[in-house]
């Protein structure tokens, strides 16, 4: 702490010592209260999450999953695909499934723009800032409640939201005991093996909970294969004003390669499951595929979770974490050059080689370590909450050499590259809202954050990658709640972010620059017992946003840049319709238009102004559905529906970098069967997914290069797009046993 507050700015110290003396003058305040108020106690688990989440009442945009309703569609895949129906959000999968590396875009902002938090601890990657949720191999099986807040949201720890931030809170403490063995089988020789247990509360104080997973499938797209094992293990301690919870949980992942998605139109009309990861041509001149063109990696969390409540007015929370990762990828290339990888030329006689087929390995070993600690007050009308959080990450990036045709001077396992990175990321928060009268209800949030990021050695290219740099950033935020009766209420909210580059955007552009976001909502919620509505509109300026360029770089990680100034407008609506007591409604409708406000390009060796033009990835019109259908106690059938409007996957508004639009439809079955005997009960589950077959895709890259092949005195700009194939009808089938 030393170090961190000796490089803090002068500014940044001054708020250190401001936020230092509020907690010691509120300690003094809680010391001197006694009393007990049953009544007002929460949830004690539901404080792992106070800080990053909000209620319903107040003005930010969000959706609640609960526990139930992410359960009847987990069956093995993935986080995001199981929120593909909720407001806003497009989703994919590499390997055309839902298994393995799937991404999610909310109001069109990528995934590296989404906040991650896991019971209040930030998981987005330090450097990436994305999020790998093949890292967290069924990982639904584990989750309490999950909370979607769309735009900025509310304060959060780790890097600021601009599309979205998700925020989990995990398995509450049972107070009975219970087991659980849950399996599933499906299309792609998809398996999904799952085993839960808890202990319930032993002597009214202790329970013991865990989880052990297995999920295979070979994926829709040619050996897109993925092999994911992964534990939970939580021991909580409660009693009325205390909860204590030391979890650790784990993922292990193992895929093969399908980043490269299909770069030609031709191939993508009549081989849709085409890979060309791992090809290579062999002596003979036969194209081959390697074996073990894989991604290795694991990730391990332990959290330390101590909710303590003094009395009916205070409680506080302190979190400790430290996640360990490492893995890597492995890839066989040919004809590279000595040259590349820092290595002399092979002489064989009078033949000088220069060239040579290998087999190279990209680690990445890193640490993690987080402190949060935060306080809230509460009384009448008043509810505040203050704290801060701290994180240190160290991560070692290097390449290997396992093999090569040729060895010239490299010994087993040269390293042809060694970096580190380095970040330090401090923010202090306070927050309130306040009830004014019955009908109006005031919001304040406000942040600062210090981050400061080092590189040191060489990148993946063999070239110095060196980064030194300091971010102070103060995001406010400020709402109002209008309470017009029981049944109806308005919010307008205004909310500041920033948010620093990320590793490979320094790596693209060593001038990138931080992006800026003011995000104004308005919004009208009703809710009655047939019928329920959210509605809102935003508008969110940006400056320097960071954009998807389009293209993506040698390992599938999309190139962004800053774009200038550019603005997100939109109307959301999501309801629900009780029709009957046995049948429901569930829509949604997301109309948007993305623009860059200006858009300069290098076309055919000139500079090009575009003037006005779609951001990337930004489809103006998303829609979902929902049927349920409950004939009877126990059973539930849906037919979830999806349109996604068409998109570019470029800044340039080029018929070339058009994805076209998609409407799907999932129907998902579950029926729950209570019994006398061994098991407490049986859930037997189903899900077709792409009912209907379409053939789409969900996600693509879009790039340019200028050649003068065509003339050498003429500069000639080339196109090139690539897409990811989603599978057509697939299904999966499960059933769990419940004691």
């Amino acid at each position: 702490m030393k170090f961190l507050f000796n490089n803090l700015s002068f500014k940044s110290r001054q708020n250190l010592q401001v936020f230092l003396l509020f907690s010691l003058f509120a300690f003094t305040v809680y010391s001197q209260e006694k009393q007990l108020d049953s009544t007002q106690l929460e949830t004690l688990d539901e404080v792992l999450v106070r800080a990053v989440r909000v209620n319903a009442k107040s003005p930010i945009t969000h959706s609640n999953l609960t526990k139930e309703q992410l359960q009847k569609r987990n069956l093995g895949q993935d986080v995001p695909i199981l929120l593909n129906y909720l407001p806003s959000v497009v989703t994919t999968s590499d390997a055309g499934a839902g298994i393995g590396y799937t991404g999610i875009r909310v109001r069109g902002v990528n995934a590296q723009s989404t906040n991650i938090t896991i019971n209040g601890i930030p998981y987005n990657d330090a450097e990436s800032l994305g999020t790998y949720w093949v890292n967290l191999g069924d990982f639904a099986s584990s989750v309490e409640s999950l909370q979607l807040q769309r735009g900025v949201g509310t304060s959060t720890n780790g890097s600021g939201a601009f599309g979205a931030s998700i925020n989990v809170l995990t398995d509450a403490v049972s107070e009975k005991a219970f087991g659980e063995i849950a399996n599933s089988y499906g299309s792609f020789n998809t398996w999904k093996h799952t085993v839960k247990f808890s202990t319930g509360l032993l002597n009214n104080h202790i329970e013991i909970a865990g989880r052990l997973s297995q999920i295979k499938s070979d994926g829709y797209i040619d050996r897109a294969t993925t092999n994911l094992k992964s534990y939970f293990l939580q021991g909580s301690y409660v009693d009325d004003n205390t909860l204590i919870k030391a979890i650790t949980f784990s993922g292990k992942e193992k895929t093969y390669q399908s980043w490269n998605g299909i770069e030609d139109l031709y191939i993508l009309e009549n081989d849709r499951t085409f890979n060309s990861a791992g090809m290579y041509t062999d002596e003979n001149g036969d194209i081959q595929f390697y074996d073990n063109e894989i991604d290795n990696y694991q990730q391990d969390h332990y959290q330390l979770h101590w909710n303590e409540r003094i009395n009916n007015r205070w409680s506080t929370n302190l979190a400790l974490n430290y996640t360990k990762g490492k893995g890597y990828f492995e890839q066989y290339k040919e004809d590279q050059e000595f040259a590349d990888y820092g290595l002399d030329n092979v002489e064989i006689g009078n033949e000088t080689i220069t060239e040579t087929d290998l087999i190279r390995r990209r680690w990445l070993d890193n640490d993690f370590y987080v402190v949060n600690a935060n306080a809230n007050y509460k009384k009448d009308a008043l509810d505040i909450i203050f704290g801060t959080s701290f994180s240190t990450y160290s991560g070692d990036h290097y390449g290997e050499i396992i093999w090569a045709e040729y060895a010239s001077n490299s010994d087993i396992r040269y390293r042809y590259y060694n970096g580190n990175g380095k970040k330090i990321d401090f923010s202090s928060f306070a927050k309130a809202s306040y009830r004014l009268n019955n009908h109006f209800s005031l919001y304040l949030d406000l942040q600062s954050r210090y981050v400061n990021y080092t590189t040191t050695g060489t990148n993946s290219d063999v070239a110095p990658f060196i980064v030194d740099k300091d971010y102070n950033f103060f995001n406010p935020k400020a709402g109002i709640t209008y309470n017009i009766n029981n049944n109806n209420n308005l919010y307008f909210s205004y909310a500041r972010a920033n948010r620093e580059p990320n590793r490979d955007d320094f790596e693209n552009n060593p001038d990138i620059k931080p992006e800026q976001l003011n995000d104004f909502e308005l919004g009208w919620r009703h809710k009655s017992e047939t019928f329920s509505v959210n509605t809102n509109l935003y508008y969110m300026l940006y400056n320097e946003q960071l954009v998807l360029t389009g293209a993506i770089n040698d390992v599938g990680n999309p190139v962004r840049n800053n774009s200038g100034k550019s603005y997100r407008l939109g109307l959301e609506v999501d309801a629900v319709f009780n029709v009957s007591n046995t049948f429901s409604i569930q829509p949604n409708v997301a109309l948007s238009t993305n623009k860059n406000k200006e858009t300069v390009v290098s076309s055919n060796g000139e500079l090009v102004d575009l003037g006005s033009t779609n951001i990337s990835f930004s489809p103006n019109l998303v829609a979902g559905n929902a049927l349920v259908f409950k004939p009877f106690q126990g059973l539930q059938m849906s037919l979830l529906s999806k349109f996604v409007g068409e998109q570019y996957m470029g800044n340039t508004d080029t018929k070339a970098s058009k994805l076209d639009s998609y409407f799907v439809n999932d129907f998902n079955v579950m029926y729950e069967i209570e019994t006398n005997s061994i098991f407490k009960a049986i859930i037997i589950s189903g899900l077709v997914n792409n009912l209907f077959g379409e053939e789409y895709s969900s996600n693509g890259y879009y790039y340019t290069y200028d050649d003068t092949w065509t003339d050498p005195n003429q500069i000639t700009t080339i196109e090139g797009t690539g897409y990811y194939p989603q599978a057509t009808t697939n299904f999966l089938l499960g059933i769990t046993l419940k004691f």
